[in-house]
């Protein structure tokens, strides 16, 4: 499986999951002719996007970074509309590793939009119940407080079968939740209320997690946002300042839904430095 090394920390991304969302709603106002460049669509105007959590282990503990789609989650509808034509091998990855369920001992959830959580909860005929049982699930106060009480809006992706059965491992924070001296989460909204990023510092490397406010790497123009974005002002300006301190500082940007690169480095004057593509991922 493809892996990035960060300082001490070996970061692993595990096969969560397949889709092929809209180009239109992927990329919002930006017009086709101009999106298309970058990230050519199929013959339905979808653009492939893996949903392909990150595994890494630092001071004896077990992290993932979201957890896919999941298995037999979504209704043969469900995976017609949002394009799925591959779920989650998340618990077969972490068994190459010598990783049980059991053995996570963090989720360090962006935000919990059904393609990013709904590899937490199983599913069987006593119900649901949670996937990584000895886990704490760390999110955004806000995001936590949405995903319990969604709006008109968002019903449509926080959903109460997603919840129930982990509600007693979640932790949140308000702003910023550093784990140790090389983790920490921070408070961005913008793609929903709650979204956060996750960023690293481990051996004088640096890399950042800016999930689905830089949900493709052709995103990086920071008016280029998704119209899955509840506020995309907020986005705006969170990839501003993101790319005011990260730009040109030898920052690895880590991507859950690329479907072409696992990381890249960008330059003080935005262009590409260094590149991770996908490569193992079968």
């Amino acid at each position: 499986m493809d892996s990035i090394q960060i300082g001490e920390i070996k970061i692993y991304w595990l096969r969560g999951g397949y889709t092929h969302f809209d180009g239109g709603a992927m990329f919002g106002v930006v017009p086709k002719p101009l999106w298309e460049k970058k990230y050519p669509a199929n013959e339905k105007n979808q653009l492939a996007n893996v949903t392909d959590p990150m595994f890494f282990q630092y001071l004896g503990k077990n992290y993932l970074i979201d957890s896919g789609l999941g298995n037999g989650r979504l209704t043969e509808k469900q995976k017609r509309n949002y394009g799925v034509t591959e779920e989650s091998f998340v618990l077969e990855d972490l068994a190459k590793l010598n990783i049980a369920p059991e053995d996570i001992d963090y989720c360090l959830m962006t935000h919990l939009h059904f393609d990013h959580v709904l590899g937490l909860t199983g599913c069987s005929e006593e119900g649901y119940y949670s996937i990584f049982p000895n886990a704490e699930i760390w999110t955004s106060e806000i995001e936590w407080d949405e995903m319990q009480h969604p709006n008109i809006r968002s019903k449509a992706t926080y959903w109460q079968e997603n919840w129930q059965a982990i509600k007693g491992q979640v932790h949140t924070f308000t702003k910023e939740k550093r784990f140790n001296d090389a983790i920490k989460m921070t408070h961005t909204g913008g793609h929903s209320a709650g979204h956060s990023a996750v960023w690293f510092e481990s051996g004088g490397e640096l890399a950042i997690h800016m999930a689905d406010i830089f949900p493709t790497f052709a995103h990086q123009n920071v008016l280029w946002v998704t119209a899955y974005d509840d506020y995309p002002m907020t986005s705006i300006a969170a990839k501003q300042d993101i790319f005011k301190r990260t730009f040109g500082k030898n920052y690895w940007f880590l991507s859950y839904h690329d479907a072409r690169f696992r990381a890249v480095k960008i330059g003080g004057n935005g262009e590409i430095d260094a590149e991770l593509k996908i490569e193992n991922r079968n």
